[in-house]
């Protein structure tokens, strides 16, 4: 399911504030016509509107009365940094250790949606292409860096690029030759395919991500599935896999699966297809659609898959090293505090990773101040309190939590011994606040998240 931030506008006018939440939605399963390289927008459906006025500004004082028992608390650890900031003014409204960096875990996806966006623009498309092989009856499928790819109509991300359909491109396109080979060029991305600091459980095959290559179906998985605390099974190396699927689709042997490179476009062939030659394409959703889950579903493997075209557009190379440097180099760019940041990937599950909340509060308010609205779209894909993504069964327990109902837009971020989360909240003054905490130490993950969720929600139902 998506939150697809084309219904959502989120605009700061002289200390106004207007949010659009639109339902999720399934992935489409109808079929598009073979020859289609661009799967239609699907349309979500307008659910509320919330907080329409500018509100009340909150008093400092009042909000650190409310605060500091909550932050204090001993289920969140020994080291919780806290910022709040109230967007209209800039004000900042609760500060603990705002600038010192701590561990962020997914609450790193927010800084790679923002400067994907900012970098590639919300409406780009990744696509991925199929060329004519060196040899006679041979075809290259070549990796666009677009994790979301589908095998067919059962597609995992709404609006996927399908192999079934750039396979029908490609028969059409050969004429009735009859392909004797797949081969898969992945030399898009480079480096290691995982990252410093990740555990190796994390890349197990059912573990929380798959390896990092540009190409693959479904993120990595093997069946369309998604589990919050993974569980999906994984392909040893997805690219191979994808490979594999379109040979099949092809009517190619699917044993001769291998790596290789597509050839430069040759002078057009006496007779034949001239290597090279391109086949067929199919293209990505629009990007803000892929972060829209990438946030939503916390979803590992697309979020460092996107990192990487932030390295791309910089002209640096497509590794870890190389998107991490540009993430950074984008948010100074931006004019946001880069050197706050000391990133090891785009996802968080480096536990070497280090984010200021403060860097998190003042890209939101970038976000919301409309200034750069390329990034405006990272407020889509926020899982919403008590309704979506990682935050749908969030906030039910204690009773006073449930303020947060509907009000909270939130990334979370979770390792072990590390509980994060960062967002937007309206005030019951109606309100527009921007919140940032990290707390890491904790012994019993239960209480520290129950104890995590109490801030925004006492700030969402103090008003202050």
């Amino acid at each position: 399911m998506i939150v697809l931030s084309s219904i959502l506008i989120l605009i700061l006018l002289a200390g106004a504030a207007f949010v659009g939440l639109v339902k999720p939605f399934e992935a489409e399963t109808g079929s598009a016509p073979a020859t289609a390289p661009v799967t239609p927008d699907p349309t979500p459906t307008p659910v509320l509107v919330a907080a329409s006025g500018g509100g009340k500004a909150p008093d400092i004082a009042k909000v650190k009365v409310a605060l500091d028992p909550l932050v204090s608390s001993a289920a969140l650890g020994d080291s919780v940094n806290v910022s709040v900031v109230d967007v209209a003014s800039g004000q900042p409204l609760y500060d603990r250790n705002a600038d010192v960096p701590n561990t962020p875990a997914s609450t790193t996806k927010l800084l790679t949606a923002a400067t994907v966006l900012a970098a590639r623009g919300p409406a780009y498309r990744l696509r991925t292409v199929a060329v004519a092989g060196s040899a006679p009856g041979e075809v290259v499928l070549v990796g666009g860096g677009d994790p979301t790819l589908s095998v067919d109509a059962k597609a995992l991300f709404p609006g996927a690029a399908r192999l079934d359909q750039l396979a029908a491109q490609v028969t059409k396109a050969l004429g009735g030759a009859k392909p004797t080979r797949v081969l898969v060029d992945t030399s898009l991305f480079s480096g290691p395919e995982t990252g410093t600091g990740w555990s190796s459980d994390d890349v197990s095959p059912l573990g929380q991500v798959a390896r990092i290559q540009p190409l693959m179906t479904n993120g990595g998985r093997v069946k369309p599935i998604h589990h919050e605390h993974g569980g999906d099974p994984r392909f040893a190396d997805p690219a191979i896999g994808a490979g594999r699927a379109f040979a099949k689709l092809l009517g190619a042997p699917v044993a001769t699966v291998k790596r290789g490179t597509a050839p430069a476009v040759a002078p057009s062939a006496a007779t034949g297809i001239a290597p090279g030659t391109r086949l067929g394409e199919v293209q990505s959703p629009p990007l803000v659609q892929v972060t829209d889950w990438m946030l939503e579903q916390s979803d590992n493997t697309v979020a460092d898959v996107l990192a990487r075209q932030v390295a791309l557009a910089a002209g640096k190379p497509a590794t870890f090293d190389g998107a991490t440097d540009a993430i950074i180099a984008k948010l100074r760019e931006l004019g946001l505090p880069g050197d706050e940041a000391d990133l090891y990937d785009g996802s968080g599950l480096s536990r070497h990773n280090g984010i200021s909340p403060a860097l998190l509060t003042q890209l939101l308010a970038l976000a919301a101040s409309g200034k750069q609205p390329a990034i405006t779209g990272i407020f889509s894909g926020l899982p919403v309190a008590g309704w979506s993504g990682t935050l749908e069964k969030r906030f039910a327990t204690p009773a006073p939590n449930r303020s947060a109902y509907g009000v909270v837009r939130a990334k979370t971020g979770t390792l072990s011994g590390v509980n994060a989360m960062a967002g937007q909240l309206i005030t019951k003054d109606g309100r527009l606040l921007v919140f940032a905490i990290m707390a890491s130490g904790s012994g019993n993950p239960v209480a520290a998240r129950s104890a995590l969720d109490r801030v925004p929600a006492r700030l969402a139902a103090c008003g202050c």
